[in-house]
Formats: structure tokens, sequence, C-alpha cells
């Protein structure tokens, strides 16, 4: 398939722009060679793209079991509420009396995401997750400043945490202490207290955790950081499990970032835009990154909290995205919030269930909203490795799950169904799975080739990530 850049014939083209209604203006010419733009029509332009789509799997063409992701089904009310005039037509920097409508969705929208994870103030400057991830942490860190409490210069990092938690960490110029699970998948109590200290500035932790489990310990967790003077930062990249059922702030944690494009109705994809808004615990609010919206004399106006970090991103945030988590939230409502969640897990356990006596589950206990399996012992038996499972997958229609992750479980497949599929679905993709359990004892060299109905079979991963090639040049 030729790129568009390939397509059509000099002179053909088409009109889909407006008529400008701005003064035009001629850019200095500077450049020493074409711009290589396509000739195309705009038959010629949809033929095109229309083919490109058939060529992807998304949410709209089957099972995405994708977790740790939330490649869920969301409503397309959000996207019709996003794409309102009203909303699409604004610019950051017009007067703020005139944005009244916008402001009121960014101050409504954080007072109730405060509400369901337990926090008093919100910010939406951070532009994904791990910037979410990162503002969070420099929450403790200002907080530990403001004290004068040099001294913590550590953040503990469990070995099952979400994989971007070091790092973030050590961006904020942290020390990492990594402690270990213990058998249940949980966090090993007797490693977390040898680990605190009066060197320990906070605790990262998502739970449910990367192995879809909810640790039981987590209020004696959260207090033995506490006791030891730290603070406690929830990765909120497994919400979903919780929403509206238990309160992150109620686990006894102080500050959260949310994944708007993961729990709250943002489809993934294309690179963004997403949003990873930051919630905390009065005590931090002062430092949360400048502006912020407040109402004020019955209007809703920018304000710098008193000893803000300053910008974490510029202007405000991705905004629509916000649009359409409000537009999600009010849909649901207060009995639909928790009955997604109660409905994902449901989802999980289901599958999890169907799938016992073919796969094996890493830890095998009731999990949350999502669930690995552990396929050392096929891989022993057969010599079938975890990404020829998922590699086989595509040919059967179904997308695969997320591969050796997390890293404490070797052969990992994470399945995460999410509470928009119904029985039958999850009943056919237990049966595909089935299926290809016995093709490894059967056939596992056609595994190994797997897929085999694709354009792309299996591509040199590693050398695509280390040198793309970005930009097509004419030859």
């Amino acid at each position: 398939m030729k790129l568009i850049f390939e397509l059509g014939v000099e002179g053909r083209g088409m009109t889909l722009m407006p008529e400008c209604d701005v003064p035009e203006y001629q850019l200095p010419e500077e450049r020493s060679e074409a711009l290589h733009l396509p000739h195309v029509s705009e038959n010629e332009l949809t033929r095109h793209y229309t083919a490109l789509c058939k060529r992807i799997h998304g949410v709209n063409d089957g099972f995405y079991p994708l977790g740790s992701c939330t490649m869920k089904y969301n409503p397309k009310i959000d996207e019709d509420m996003a794409a309102l005039p009203g909303f699409t037509q604004l610019h950051p920097l017009q007067p703020i009396e005139t944005a009244q409508g916008a402001l009121e969705v960014l101050h409504t929208l954080g007072s109730e995401l405060g509400e369901v994870f337990g926090m008093d103030a919100v910010t939406f400057q951070p532009a994904a997750g791990a910037h979410g991830e990162f503002t969070g942490v420099l929450l403790i860190k200002a907080y530990h400043t403001d004290r004068g409490d040099t001294a913590r210069t550590k953040i503990i990092v469990p070995d099952s945490a979400h994989g971007t938690n070091p790092a973030t960490a050590a961006m904020c110029g942290y020390q990492v202490v990594n402690i270990k699970s213990n058998d249940k998948g949980g966090v090993d109590l007797d490693a977390l207290r040898a680990a605190v200290g009066p060197d320990t500035a906070g605790l990262m932790l998502t739970n449910p955790n990367t192995v879809g489990i909810f640790d039981p310990n987590i209020l004696e967790i959260t207090k033995i950081v506490h006791d030891a003077g730290g603070l406690c930062y929830y990765d909120g990249a497994n919400l979903n499990a919780v929403m509206g059922v238990v309160r992150p702030g109620d686990m006894g944690f102080d500050c959260i970032h949310m994944n708007l494009h993961k729990t709250f109705a943002t489809p993934h994809g294309g690179g963004g835009p997403g949003s990873g808004p930051v919630g905390c615990k009065a005590m931090l609010a002062q430092f949360l990154p400048s502006p912020h919206v407040e109402e004020k004399d019955g209007k809703f106006v920018f304000a710098a909290p008193e000893h803000t970090m300053g910008q974490v991103r510029s202007f405000y945030g991705n905004f629509l995205v916000v649009v359409k988590a409000l537009a999600y939230l009010i849909t649901l409502g207060k009995e639909g919030i928790p009955e997604a969640a109660q409905n994902a897990v449901l989802n999980a356990n289901y599958l999890m269930q169907a799938l016992k006596g073919a796969y094996e589950p890493a830890y095998d206990r009731i999990c949350m909203h999502e669930f690995v399996l552990d396929l050392s012992k096929l891989k022993k038996e057969t010599g079938v490795t975890a990404l020829d499972v998922a590699k086989s997958l595509i040919d059967e229609g179904i997308h695969p799950p997320t591969m050796y992750f997390p890293l404490i479980v070797h052969e990992a497949l994470m399945l995460e169904p999410t509470e928009t599929e119904g029985p039958e679905t999850l009943d056919h993709a237990a049966d595909v799975l089935k299926m290809l359990a016995q093709r490894a004892y059967d056939d596992p060299q056609a595994m190994h080739e797997a897929p085999h109905h694709t354009i792309i079979g299996r591509p040199d991963e590693v050398k695509a990530a280390r040198h793309p090639v970005l930009r097509w040049t004419k030859a």
C-alpha cells in the first residue's frame, strides 16, 4: 500500500478548507525544497484512509483485552459534547469572562473527581498519566521542602508497581527503593517496614496493583509510611476497578493522578491527547500547579495556589478531554460509576475462571479488573511463548493482551476484559485462547510463525523503536 504522499497526479486537488476570514500572510521563502504535498482528489483521499482503517484493530472491531490500559468502548455522547462549538471554538487567551462555561466544566469535574476519589483539590494541567505522576511526586517533594525536611531522599516503589513509577521518582531527584511482593501478590509488609525511615519521602503504589490484586493490607501499608513521616502517592492506572466503590483518599493516600483517557471515556490511541489530572489532600493543595479554577463572587476565575510549583504545562491541560470525562460522569451518575467498576471486576473473574485448566493464573485468587496468566509451564513443555500466543490471537480477530508485564511474572499475559464486554464475547475469547493452548502442543511451529493473515507479520520491534522512520522523502 502506498503512502498518501505517493498518490495523486500533479495539479489534482480539492477544496475542503473554508474561505479565509483573516488577513493572509506570506511566509518568508526560506525553504530550499518543495513541500511534496500530495495532489489527490477527495475521492482518492477518502479511499486511502478507508483502506488504512481496514488494517487496524480498535474497540469497534472486536475484543481488545489490553491489560492496564482499558481499551473499552466509550459512549459517543461524550464525543458529541466535546464537539459543541462553544467548546471547540475557545481560545486560551480570550477574556476570562467569555469562557465562563469552560471554567465551570473544569471546576465541576474537579469537585466531582475529588468526591469520587477522596481528594480535596484537583488540577487538570498534566497532559497524561506519566505527567500526572511527575506532578504528584513534585507535590510530595514540595511538602517536605516547605517543612525544611531535606533528609527525605528516597521513594519506595513495590516491584508490582506501574512501570513508570521508578522513572518518575528518579526524574524528581529521588533514590528509588524497590521492595518485593509477597506470595499472594501484595506488598511484603516486613520488607516495607525494613525500607522506611527518616530518609523516606514517600511511597508510590497502585491498588489494585499490576497483577490485578487489591492489597488487603492497604491501610497498614499507608500507616507504615505515614508513621515514618512519608507521604503516599496513588497511581491511578487501575481506578476502573474501584471507582465509586472505595476511595484512595480513604485508603490513606495523600495524592493521586487519574487517567481520564483510561477511566473516563476518552479513547486511547494515536498518541493522544490524554489527560492526567492530579488530586491531593488539603495540606498539599498550596503546592498545586498554577493556575487553577476557583469560584469567586458568582464567577469562575483563575487563581494561583499560595506556594505553587508553577506551570507543568502551557495553559490548562487538554480541555476537550475534560469535557468528555464530565459527560461520562454525568451520564453514569452516582449509581452507574460503581456499577461500571463492579462489572469490570466481574468480567475479569469470569474470564479468568473460564481459562483455568488451559492456563495458569500468576496468582490463583480473586482478581480485580484484570488478571495475569503465567505461561512458563506452556513454554517449558511446548516451546510456545507468551509472544507466540499473543501473535496467534491476531489471526483470530482478537487484539493481543499486554505481554511480559509485570516483570515479576516471566511469561506474562495480562488481560483486562473491561466492563463493556458481554458474556458472549468473553466466552468466545476463552474458547479461542483454549484452542491456542492445545495448538501449542499440536503445532507449535504454526504459533512461532503467527500471525499468518496480516499485512505485517513480526517486525523487528526493537529496531523500529530505536531507529524509526518518521518522515517520508521522495525517492
